[in-house]
């Protein structure tokens, strides 16, 4: 990377007169603070000293002759003139600032120095004097001050609006924290107006671009000053104690001091340094952490708000927007480093062309320290036609993709790194509007599309990715989970990325690494929970519950893991393990008289294949069980979709004499209304239903009353406390199960538990 400057600037250390000085300063304050010194008197001596020894380097700077410049590269002709009369403007213009800073300095000292001297009376006064007199000279001698070229106009005006909130928020601090009673409200606002704006102004020149410049020392060391300054102004005509003074001392001190230094940089003359990036977060931190702070403090004193406090704090909204407008509107700052390549799918040699991964890895780098970073958003595009290969997109859908994706983004945002199944984007944009960006593109990309006559749709799904999170390749990464978990959740959305979503999509990376070839291991079991007659109290049946003991995860649950087995297009070879596990069983546990059913739940995916009904008639045969022992349990939110279907093949069932059940019933009008069309015998709802506290109670009701007129059994389940147990009993529901009857179990406990019942039947 070519230098601007030779690497030989380390980080100056303070001489020894500034230790000297600071010591005997810390020790004047320290003596102050415990009463062992007046405070004026440590004023006094603080900024005696301190001045006289800014002062003498401001003089030495005033009466030295000028340095020679570095010789600059051979100029042109034409600009020799203009070159050798700023030259020789230049020496005279040292001398003048450091004139001006030195009496600015001179008149703050003089300013501290003579307060103890004059009476009480008269002290605010001299202290408004001096600061006019100070504030004056340094008006007249910061422009002159030599700096380097100034920013944009966008700049300044962004810059503009930055310190407008910032100020503001000072002013809102600085009024909440002075006295209310000694001040009249006009000379309250006007010091605290003046605190805010010294307070803005030295954050301004110390998180600036040039904030390593000798004029932006000068600036924030004349702001110091000042405000050192204001405070005298200002505290001795309150009610503040006298040691309330000494909080002007390290303000005027570092000022002088600062501004000395600042001085003696910008008129010697230096090889030209390039811009720091600003440091916005100060500038954000620090007048809201005052504002707060203040706030703070008056409502601990119990004081009500003021409507001149209501009005700063109204007034901070516009500039907090208007700086988000600006921030994402801002020109994209110079990418030397994104250099036009091809490679195999992109074409950098056309005007606007996608960026490949290199590039693309680069564009965030370089993005990464800016002040705004900006999103990355990973578009993936899907292709549901059964005419697709996977989820391809052909070539001429794809183009069409990107020229809607460009007619989208911003002329800032860059394309890059475009596949086969989708591309990335790269914006500038915070949070919110790259949020707003990934709905549009979705909008965009699933309109329809005509493709040699036919008219094609695709789904899509946007992951998104902060820029400052990481490196390149960690933000890469993560806004790419970020789009697994779209296409997880069905596409067609935009998800932002975030740690917990990446533990997830690790899990589900492990659930899909582990659950094939879980049966052919022997990890999957089964556990069983008794169903009971709520008349009687006596076990009737059990329902089998899949467990997957995995050696690597622990024990899984059919809720995190079946969802990965659809995907993964295993449900089948789970279910007819768990029917073929559940029969035997059942077979096992009727070898004496007792008569029991068993229910094994059974998803949508397995119901409606079309060798469901012959396979279970299959397994039937093979225990010797008569069908009506057992129970098929479908959920009902998951019916509608495949309705005629599922319909089919519970009668189907049904006509082998196998009972059916409708688990997770809503109670809801559609499901009242579909419930006619199944062909069920046994009716599963949840406690919410049957909960006297719940203002769904009398919902079960109308259940029940349909469930009489249908012929069906109602079985309320996940009964965890004898008060759901007694209002399912109320309710009119036959059959109960959940943890305050009986818990899920092995075979061996379960059956140990039916010993306790020896008439346990139908």
């Amino acid at each position: 990377m070519p230098l601007a400057y030779p690497q030989h600037a380390s980080v100056p250390r303070p001489s020894r007169p500034d230790v000297l000085v600071l010591a005997a300063v810390t020790l004047l304050l320290l003596a102050g603070a415990l009463g062992r010194m007046p405070a004026l008197a440590v004023v006094a001596l603080a900024a005696a000293a301190s001045c006289a020894l800014a002062g003498t380097r401001l003089s030495r700077l005033a009466a030295a002759p000028p340095l020679p410049a570095p010789a600059p590269p051979l100029p042109a002709p034409a600009q020799v003139p203009a070159r050798s009369r700023a030259a020789r403007r230049r020496p005279a213009a040292s001398r003048r600032v450091a004139v001006l800073l030195d009496a600015a300095v001179v008149t703050a000292g003089l300013t501290a120095a003579v307060l103890p001297l004059a009476g009480p009376g008269r002290r605010p006064g001299v202290a408004v004097a001096g600061l006019a007199a100070a504030a004056a000279l340094f008006v007249a001698g910061l422009p002159a001050v030599p700096r380097s070229c100034g920013p944009s106009a966008r700049a300044r005006l962004r810059g503009a609006v930055d310190a407008s909130a910032a100020g503001l928020g000072l002013v809102l601090a600085g009024w909440l924290l002075l006295p209310r009673d000694p001040l009249d409200p006009p000379v309250r606002l006007a010091v605290a107006v003046a605190l805010g704006g010294l307070g803005l102004a030295v954050l301004v020149v110390l998180t600036g671009p040039h904030r390593r410049t000798g004029a932006a020392r000068c600036r924030a060391g004349a702001a110091l000053t000042l405000s050192g300054l204001v405070l005298l102004a200002a505290l001795p005509a309150g009610a503040a104690p006298e040691r309330a003074a000494l909080l002007s001392v390290p303000p005027l001190v570092s000022g002088v001091l600062l501004t000395a230094a600042g001085a003696r940089r910008a008129t010697r003359p230096e090889p030209a340094r390039p811009e720091v990036p600003t440091t916005v977060w100060p500038r954000a931190v620090v007048p809201a952490f005052a504002a707060v702070a203040a706030i703070g403090w008056q409502l601990r004193d119990g004081g009500p708000p003021d409507l001149t406090a209501i009005l700063l704090a109204l007034a901070l909204a516009p500039p907090l927007v208007l700086r988000d407008l600006l921030r994402s509107d801002e020109p994209p700052p110079a990418r030397a480093d994104v250099a036009p390549e091809r490679s195999g799918t992109t074409d950098r040699s056309r005007p606007g062309a996608p960026l490949d991964r290199p590039a693309l890895l680069r564009a965030l780098a370089a993005l990464r320290d800016a002040p705004a970073p900006g999103a990355l958003l990973v578009v993936d595009l899907h292709n549901p036609g059964p005419a697709a290969d996977g989820h391809q997109v052909g070539e001429a859908v794809l183009a069409e993709a990107l020229r809607r994706a460009r007619a989208v983004v911003g002329p800032r945002d860059l394309l890059a790194d475009v596949t086969a199944t989708g591309f990335t984007v790269v914006t500038e944009a915070g949070p919110v509007l790259a949020y707003a960006l990934g709905t549009r593109l979705l909008g965009a990309l699933t309109q329809p599309y005509e493709v040699a006559g036919a008219v094609l749709r695709l789904r899509a799904g946007v992951g998104l990715a902060e820029i400052g999170n990481g490196g390149p390749e960690d933000v890469l990464r993560q806004a790419d989970l970020a789009r697994r978990r779209a296409v997880q959740l069905g596409r067609d959305r935009v998800e932002w990325y975030d740690a917990y979503l990446e533990e997830q999509l690790v899990r589900r990376l492990d659930l899909e690494r582990e659950l094939p070839g879980a049966v052919a291991r022997g990890e999957l079991d089964l556990v069983y929970q008794p169903v009971l007659d709520l008349a009687d109290g006596q076990p009737v049946g059990a329902e089998a519950l899949l467990r997957w003991r995995s050696p690597v995860l622990g024990t899984v649950l059919p809720a995190e893991f079946l969802p990965v087995a659809e995907d993964l297009d295993i449900v089948g070879e789970l279910g007819c393990w768990v029917l073929d596990r559940a029969c035997r069983q059942l077979a096992a546990w009727s070898a004496g008289s007792r008569q029991l059913w068993m229910a094994v739940n059974v998803t949508v995916r397995e119901l409606t294949a079309p060798d469901f009904v012959p396979r279970t008639a299959a397994v039937l045969d093979a225990y010797g069980l008569t069908p009506e022992r057992l129970v098929v349990e479908v959920a009902e939110p998951r019916v509608g979709a495949e309705l005629p279907t599922v319909v089919a093949r519970l009668a189907g069932l049904r006509s082998l004499g196998v009972r059916t059940a409708l688990d997770d019933f809503r109670a809801e009008h559609a499901s009242l209304a579909q419930l006619r069309r199944l062909p069920i015998d046994l009716l599963k709802v949840g406690p919410q239903l049957v909960d006297p506290a719940d203002p769904q109670r009398p919902l079960i009701d109308v259940v029940v009353n349909v469930g009489d007129r249908l012929g069906l059994d109602i079985v309320a389940e996940e009964l965890e406390s004898a008060g759901l147990v007694d209002g399912a009993r109320r309710a009119g529901c036959r059959y109960g199960q959940g943890f305050a009857l009986a818990r899920p179990a092995t075979a061996e406990r379960v059956e140990a538990y039916f010993e306790e019942f020896p008439t346990a039947s139908r």
